[in-house]
């Protein structure tokens, strides 16, 4: 059939709280511009991420009330580890709260002051998490990745000359290890190839350097591989996921993405030493070893949850649904990312608003007149997040300006995303009324959550 459907049926519903143009500009404004401000319930179709915000199933409900909520060596724990171990493939499991947990404990064991961290692209939590230990983050995405409107399958992948050169030029002994985002989220939600995991893998292990992939949306990578990559037609998205796995050293994983939990994460690795160091500083700030800061309850819903994201009907669904999104806009004349990632479209700003600078924040300028336009809540990624140096205190424009509509999961029909899509396209017809902003108020480190602005 050409109409790809929702492969599941609605059984409960949350009502949306309906508002008006009018109202929507006092409220943004009373937020101080910054959409992160808003009371929820004052957004129609909230598209500021796909973390935690996703429906879970009848079998997840089911789940939870298995929950054993022992402190030490609970059924529910053993159920996680196993659901972990035999997709994910390594020896040690520790539990956390959410991901930018595991990443706190993985770079505060290893990320000294001087270190250099490279990846595709890092996210904001990522990146703000090896800056707080003294480290510097570098992005080398790859090439395709400088053109939004390149239709290259796997605009995700990191650039490896460039790795090459980065190791030659700061040393392997200064970089603690390589990070790979599947998909790239800050660079569009695009994939990765797997044969680029592999060589960013070859490289790693030539040097010495231990490889760790963020794999906070690993079945939608492991799906668009399915897809694209010569080779993996006729494999199954949990084979694909395993090899994926198979040339690390590690990982990390918010289970609040492609594990359709509400909360909750892990870090994984093959390293008995490096996780008895983890596990310590798991137990002084998140919790015993057997929970890690979650409810038995959430890790009964996360290994349910790790099982149900690998159904091909649903990632079938879950990346066409998405691309219908992407494809109407760009037909509709609207500038987008394409081809269209996996968990969110994303807008580009600066060819949205090709009269705004960089410098005044084109994607915050466009996610508040959407906002304002039709009650849909997106997020910038782009000059606002990406922030200033930490060392230098330097602003620079970001290698792009987007705006981000990320899909939760399983939660709104076709009728919600033809919605967004109006929305979008009547933003796009006023834009040239639209101005630049500037900032009135920013912390140190991840200054997107609550910064405020002003309209130049």
């Amino acid at each position: 059939m050409k109409t790809i459907i929702e492969p599941f049926r609605i059984k409960t519903v949350e009502p949306i709280k309906m508002t008006t143009p009018a109202e929507r500009r006092t409220l943004i404004e009373r937020a101080g511009f910054n959409l992160f401000k808003l009371p929820a319930e004052d957004v129609i179709i909230d598209l500021l991420t796909d973390s935690g915000t996703s429906a879970m199933s009848s079998a997840q409900w089911g789940a939870l009330m298995q929950g054993d909520e022992s402190y030490a060596g609970a059924r529910s724990w053993y159920r996680f580890e196993r659901a972990v171990k035999e997709i994910f493939g390594f020896e040690h499991v520790i539990p956390t709260h959410q991901g930018r947990a595991a990443e706190r404990i993985l770079f505060s064991v290893l990320v000294k002051p001087g270190h250099v961290v490279p990846s595709n692209t890092h996210f904001d939590t990522t990146r703000a998490n090896i800056e707080f230990a003294g480290g510097r983050a570098v992005d080398l995405p790859a090439p395709e990745a400088a053109d939004p409107a390149s239709r290259a399958p796997f605009k995700g992948d990191m650039d490896v000359r460039a790795l090459e050169a980065l190791i030659a030029e700061v040393g392997p002994e200064r970089i603690p290890v390589i990070m790979l985002t599947v998909t790239n989220n800050s660079g569009g939600g695009q994939p990765v190839s797997m044969a680029n995991i592999k060589a960013v893998s070859r490289i790693a292990r030539t040097h010495g350097i231990p490889f760790y992939i963020d794999a906070c949306r690993f079945a939608e990578n492991a799906w668009f591989i399915k897809q694209r990559e010569p080779g993996y037609a006729d494999k199954t998205p949990r084979e694909i996921a395993r090899e994926m796995f198979s040339y690390a050293d590690g990982a990390t994983m918010s289970a609040k993405k492609d594990a359709f939990a509400n909360i909750g994460g892990f870090l994984v690795t093959n390293d008995g030493e490096l996780a008895a160091q983890e596990r310590d500083l798991l137990i002084l700030t998140e919790g015993f070893p057997t929970y890690g800061g979650l409810a038995g309850r959430d890790l009964e819903a996360i290994a349910v949850g790790l099982d149900e994201v690998l159904e091909e009907d649903y990632l079938n669904y879950r990346i066409v649904s998405t691309a219908y999104v992407a494809n109407k806009l760009d037909a509709a004349g609207v500038p987008v990312m394409l081809p269209a990632g996996g968990h969110a479209v994303y807008l580009d700003a600066r060819r949205f608003l090709p009269h705004v600078p960089p410098l005044q924040y084109p994607g915050q300028a466009l996610s508040v007149e959407l906002y304002v336009e039709g009650g849909v809540r997106g997020v910038e990624i782009g000059t606002v997040m990406f922030g200033k140096d930490p060392h230098t205190g330097e602003e620079k424009p970001a290698h792009w300006d987007l705006v981000r509509l990320a899909i939760p999961r399983r939660v709104y029909t076709q009728s919600h995303m033809d919605y967004v899509v109006e929305a979008v396209a009547q933003v796009y017809q006023r834009r040239e009324e639209i101005g630049g902003m500037r900032i009135v108020r920013e912390p140190r480190f991840l200054r997107h959550f609550s910064a405020e602005f002003a309209w130049v």
